[in-house]
């Protein structure tokens, strides 16, 4: 016969080895290593300039990107960012991107890259391929 606080014992060891579980799995960082101590051959590092360079203006980011700045070492950092234009031209036949096939496969959609752009979009029955159908629709949505 079971005494009544056998099972509260049972409960409050598997919480507590819970606890213990995830109180482990904390992850913590290392301690740094001293840095290494100074020699007595070691030069000074040279004085930083006692001229400074003049303010650049920023140049303006490019059309549709972003632009960030920062100072690293010393130095004015300007990054900028975009994605380059997709040069989309006329969209190709069916038969030309199909290889005269009753569908277009993702790998031969990866020719025009607007429709690898939207390749699972156009795929609505998600078969990995598209039919003519499909693609003289998004064809004429895309105009």
């Amino acid at each position: 016969m079971m005494k009544p606080r056998t099972p509260l014992l049972v409960l409050v060891t598997a919480g507590s080895m819970m606890l213990a579980g995830s109180l482990l799995a904390q992850d913590q960082p290392m301690p740094t290593p001293p840095p290494p101590q100074p020699t007595q051959n070691t030069q000074a590092p040279p004085p930083p300039p006692t001229q400074t360079m003049p303010a650049q203006t920023p140049t303006p980011p490019p059309q549709g990107g972003t632009q960030a700045q920062t100072s690293a070492g010393g130095q004015q950092v300007t990054i900028n960012s975009s994605v380059p234009p997709i040069k989309s031209g006329p969209a190709p036949s069916f038969e030309q991107l199909s290889g005269g096939s009753k569908y277009i496969t993702e790998a031969q959609a990866s020719a025009y890259p607007l429709l690898a752009n939207d390749f699972s979009y156009v795929d609505k029955g998600h078969t990995g391929h598209i039919t003519k159908a499909q693609y003289e629709a998004w064809v004429s949505h895309n105009r």
